[in-house]
């Protein structure tokens, strides 16, 4: 897991506006900081002009350099609402190097009554946990992706990779929000590395708008390719600067670097339409993310009910794995968790068996767990999100009498995949269509074509996403995949006198649910090669084992159930040799290992070339028993790249996701 970050430092005035301690500066115009927003980013970007004249399922997106308050981000997304027609989007970038704690942020925007509704909704999905990366939080039409991180480091992640032939493929940026404290007071935000990077995110005609008249703004947007005009600035403030790329005038030089792989959409989105194949967690959320941009998705599956696979389990545990090294499993499984829990919170406010928001008990079993325990939760014991709870502590969370402590993750919970899957199907735009066993996806005059056994056409669609775990192998495009099943089994308990009092879900070396409808979900197994899904005595005596690691009094609880055959199910999972998740553009095996071999003999290489992929088509796949913890995440990802949005993850975990890191590693290991 990442570093703590270095919150704000705030100090308040007399008249209760927040200063920072350690820019010596303020957050915003003392005699009107909404006003001087409105005639400094939204007037001089002419954004009401521009949301009112997107078409359809268009999409707008802002950057900023500084995020501050919030300030800036209400105040676009309130001329949205005024302005931007039904069925388009907006995204909001921001960067925060110091970010203001929760309390803070409500402090400061309690200053804009006329803004409240907006405020509340920002400080109640305002991140907990605020460690540097990317956080993306929805409302509606409207995203706001906070980076926490200097601006010039963050903003470079929205780019696919370093090598500027390439940068075409990444999402641009429409308007500019150059905030932040003035140059005189923070020099090193003001980067030749930032404006590099503002101009390489930038399309012809994208603006920007600063409060700053300053020599090295005016030089860092002018070296960017923007042209620069000063106008009246707010208030006091003799003048201010706005700008306007412009299209470079001759081709670009580009530097020499070596081979990088990256996701890219492999063609435009001319047509939004798509189809899914597989209706598990991973199918229906990209189905849905696709939906409401604006798509029209079929979703294929061999059942006639979604969530029939490896995700049809009465009750799924969102958790993940985390550690205290800052390696890219654990930080892919932190961003994961923290936005899977904001996503599910709609299911959860649902009831009815779809889920509860219980908690995640992680019990520290051993005496190495409890150390490894301790030390993931001791930089963050300030952070509501995640708490170390000692015996007497997790007992008490539990309901029931513990043996252990262990890492408690009080906004995880458990969920029932397949009503989650009904409920992300759900939608207008979605057709699904069960009973359909697709033998071959092929890309037949422009349209993948999904046909049966007997060669006839079910479907077909310009873009496709193979999203069936490890059947996607069963692809010939996707045969080179390196997925492994691997069985798992749970076991159903009745509920007991007992048993009932549990309170939270309980992980050790299986996990145990609390009861929904007279029951708890006791699991899982895992059992690599095994090809049977007939429940076994053997697996459930593994599952009622995992009891003594939970609880001496819930083990004799259940003891009279020891000798029964319980009810249960079995099933598999997807896993992949690094543990990550399989998600992006599908790539050409054949051509990439013709068109690429040269990595072979140098891995550094410089290629005039980028990876080859299949046109139109995606894969999902890979997810292990973190379905749903990693689908919602890698969903938005996916979605974001097919329709060249900005990214929910930074370019290093976008590349550890890649489904041609199998094929490259290969080719450069010989």
């Amino acid at each position: 897991m990442s570093d703590r970050p270095t919150l704000a430092n705030i100090e308040w005035d007399e008249q209760g506006q927040p200063l920072s301690a350690a820019f010596a500066d303020v957050y915003f115009s003392r005699h009107n900081g909404l006003a001087e927003t409105r005639h400094v980013f939204i007037q001089h970007n002419h954004l009401a002009a521009r949301f009112a004249a997107l078409a359809p399922g268009a999409h707008f997106s802002i950057a900023e350099t500084g995020f501050g308050t919030g300030l800036n981000f209400l105040a676009a997304w309130q001329m949205w609402q005024e302005t931007a027609p039904a069925n388009t989007r907006l995204h909001f970038i921001s960067c925060e190097k110091f970010p203001l704690t929760r309390g803070d942020l409500e402090r400061a925007l309690s200053l804009w009554p006329e803004l409240a509704t907006l405020s509340q909704a920002l400080i109640d999905a305002y991140p907990e946990h605020l460690g540097p990366g990317i956080q993306r939080l929805h409302f509606g039409a409207v995203s706001l992706t906070l980076i926490i991180d200097d601006a010039a480091a963050g903003l470079a992640q929205l780019l696919p990779c370093r090598d500027e032939r390439y940068q075409e493929t990444s999402a641009k940026i429409d308007a500019w929000f150059l905030d932040g404290f003035a140059p005189s007071k923070n020099p090193d935000m003001w980067s030749e590395a930032l404006f590099k990077t503002i101009g390489d995110l930038s399309h012809a005609d994208t603006t920007a708008a600063t409060f700053s008249a300053a020599g090295v703004v005016k030089r860092g947007l002018q070296a960017a390719g923007f042209s620069i005009a000063k106008v009246a600035g707010f208030g006091r403030k003799r003048e201010m600067i706005r700008a306007r790329r412009e299209p470079p005038p001759t081709p670009i030089e580009h530097s020499r670097r070596p081979f990088e792989l990256f996701q890219c959409a492999t063609q435009p989105p001319d047509l939004k339409q798509a189809m899914v194949i597989g209706a598990g967690l991973a199918g229906c959320h990209i189905a849905r993310a696709l939906a409401e941009r604006g798509w029209q998705v079929a979703v294929l599956d061999t059942h006639t009910q979604p969530a029939s696979g490896g995700s049809g389990n009465a009750q799924g545990v969102l958790y993940s794995k985390l550690s205290h090294k800052n390696d890219t499993l654990p930080r892919f499984n932190l961003s994961a968790l923290l936005y899977a829990q904001r996503h599910y919170q709609p299911f959860w406010q649902q009831g009815a068996g779809i889920g509860e928001a219980c908690g995640v008990l992680q019990l520290a079993y051993s005496a190495k767990t409890g150390q490894q325990y301790r030390a993931i939760a001791d930089p963050w014991q300030q952070e509501p999100w995640l708490e170390w709870l000692d015996e007497k502590q997790a007992s008490a969370a539990a309901g029931v009498q513990l043996e252990h402590g262990g890492l408690f993750f009080p906004h995880s919970g458990w969920l029932n995949p397949p009503a989650v899957c009904g409920e992300l199907l759900n939608h207008p735009q979605i057709d699904y269509l069960g009973g359909q066993a697709v033998a071959t996806c092929d890309r037949i005059n422009g349209q993948w074509q999904a046909r049966d056994s007997e060669g006839e056409l079910i479907n077909q669609a310009p873009t496709a996403v193979i999203a069936c775990a490890h059947y996607s192998r069963g692809f010939a495009t996707l045969e080179h995949l390196p997925l492994k099943a691997i069985r798992g089994q749970v076991n159903y308990l009745p509920q007991t006198g007992a048993s009932g009092e549990l309170k939270t879900v309980l992980c050790a070396k299986g996990y145990l649910a609390p009861a929904s409808d007279g029951q708890h979900s006791l699991g899982a197994t895992f059992n690599l090669g095994e090809t049977d899904l007939t429940l076994t005595p053997a697996d459930q005596s593994k599952n009622l084992e995992h009891l003594q690691d939970f609880s001496g009094a819930l083990a004799q609880a259940f003891a009279p159930f020891s000798d029964r055959d319980l009810p249960g199910r079995a099933a598999f999972r997807c896993t992949t040799p690094d543990y990550l998740p399989i998600v992006g553009p599908a790539p050409d095996a054949q051509a990439f290992a013709r068109e690429l071999a040269p990595l072979g003999k140098n891995a550094r290489a410089y290629l005039d070339k980028s990876a080859p992929y299949h046109p139109g088509l995606y894969v999902m796949t890979g997810f292990g028993s973190r379905g749903l913890a990693y689908t919602p995440l890698c969903a938005e990802f996916l979605a974001s790249l097919m329709a060249r949005e900005p990214w929910p993850l930074d370019r290093e975990l976008s590349k550890a996701l890649h489904p041609a890191r199998f094929l490259l590693r290969q080719m450069i290991r010989g």
